[in-house]
């Protein structure tokens, strides 16, 4: 049945909202996060609860179009040409439980939820360093943390998730009821089905201590190097970030960052615990700005500096292999050419810990790399006018030697696949687990490649 005909009559039976092209409001709702991604589905739909879900489901099939469930519109790909997207704010579910550490999380929530939720509990969740990215999208994409070195993959911390499946059942399940389905979840999005909740390891965190060293920028190359050297013997429980950032002269700016260019070290670990290590790296140079004490994840989602709001904006992520002095001085190099200016922000992440060895077997994985890499492009006004594609494939090129063997799916950049995150053995196993589960393809196939 053609799209129009089956909706047209989903249309009287939804409690909640169906928009199509044309409709009031449809160019709002069908706008991923990233205002830079143009996608074009034939409808979005916003079930007001399991049931509605449900009708969309069965009209999709009927029509023969894919759903794409979207919950924040984040980690969007553009390529939702005919989809209908499901927005799953309804689902909003959150319990937590303190003594098993444990908590249940609806689809249509948000990090900064859970994350005050958790406050001062001694507790603290697996989440993303935006307080607005779903918790479903950032988990059954991999998802990278504060804590990753502590506790894995966002993914890795997936118990159970409750399910739509394509023929409309719904259900709980977990590793021993449908292992091939959890490790599918586990990184590589629904794939094999309509995710509704999840539930999700918390993780023990009584003592939080951050720690931040601001560097000149022509101190870059040594700061990264001691970050290096001093990552071999760092604990599971240290996680560190090291941001070079070379702001625009744009006059939204703070005057202290207005077109200055620097580089962060920053630390979270237990109070003690990064004492040598930050040792280490002030001896790197010389700190323009330290600041250190307790702190939490609401803390640390306040001081990201992410947006709250949509914006527009490219990029580009690496797992790395390796940090080689060669690398080094080629990415500092980089970084200082006056043409480079378009890449505002490169993100370097450390790896290992318990990314090295993760509790429970899922298609993502980072047990390969020692570094993630991201660098941003924003388009915001006072920002360079060009685009920054040339910029971002001569990174890319100078990167390519020390690059892992795959990255993690949440940090993929419009067009790519998961090729990228995975063996040819594993996507082999993806494929098998999709045509078992819906073997009629009304699920979207995300970035799964052809």
């Amino acid at each position: 049945m053609p799209l129009l005909t089956a909706f047209d009559a989903l249309l009287s039976e939804l409690d909640g909202s169906l928009l199509r092209a044309g409709d009031d409001g449809f160019d709002a709702a069908r706008r991923p996060w990233n205002l830079s991604i143009d996608q074009l589905p034939a409808a979005v739909a916003t079930p007001a609860g399991l049931d509605d879900l449900r009708r969309i489901l069965a009209a999709a099939c009927e029509a023969g179009t894919p759903i794409a469930v979207q919950p924040s519109g984040h980690g969007a790909s553009g390529d939702l040409a005919g989809a209908v997207i499901v927005r799953t704010a309804a689902f909003d579910r959150l319990d937590i439980d303190l003594e098993a550490g444990v908590v249940v999380v609806g689809s249509g929530v948000r990090w900064g939820a859970v994350v005050d939720a958790l406050e001062g509990t001694g507790w603290a969740a697996p989440a993303g360093t935006s307080p607005v990215v779903s918790v479903a999208g950032y988990t059954l994409g991999g998802g990278h943390s504060w804590f990753s070195r502590t506790a894995g993959l966002g993914s890795d911390n997936l118990r159970a998730a409750w399910v739509l499946r394509s023929d409309g059942t719904h259900e709980r399940i977990d590793d021993d009821s449908d292992r091939e389905a959890m490790w599918a979840l586990r990184g590589a999005g629904g794939v094999v089905g309509i995710v509704t909740a999840l539930e999700i390891d918390l993780v023990r965190a009584p003592e939080q201590w951050g720690a931040s060293l601001t560097f000149d920028a022509a101190d870059s190359a040594a700061v990264i190097r001691a970050v290096r050297d001093l990552a071999a013997s760092a604990a599971a429980t240290l996680n560190v970030f090291t941001n070079s950032m070379r702001m625009p002269d744009a006059p939204m700016l703070p005057e202290e960052i207005r077109g200055k260019s620097f580089v962060t070290v920053q630390a979270l670990s237990s109070h003690g615990a990064a004492d040598a290590f930050l040792a280490g790296v002030r001896r790197a140079g010389a700190v323009q700005r330290e600041t250190s004490g307790p702190t939490s994840p609401a803390a640390l989602a306040a001081a990201s500096g992410e947006p709250t709001d949509p914006t527009a904006g490219r990029g580009a992520s690496l797992a790395l292999d390796r940090l080689d002095d060669a690398t080094i001085d080629a990415l500092v190099q980089f970084r200082q050419a006056p043409e480079q200016s378009p890449i505002v922000g490169i993100d370097l992440r450390m790896l290992g810990g318990a990314l090295d060895a993760p509790r429970r077997s899922g298609f993502a994985s980072l047990a390969s790399a020692s570094w993630l890499l991201h660098a941003l492009v924003p388009n915001f006004p006072g920002a360079p006018a060009e685009p920054g594609d040339a910029s971002i494939a001569g990174l890319l090129e100078l990167l390519a030697p020390v690059a892992a063997d795959r990255t993690v799916p949440t940090f993929l950049t419009p067009g790519q696949t998961l090729e990228r995150c995975a063996t040819a053995a594993d996507l082999d196993r993806l494929r098998a687990i999709r045509a078992s589960a819906d073997p009629d393809g009304v699920l979207h196939e995300g970035r799964l490649p052809r």
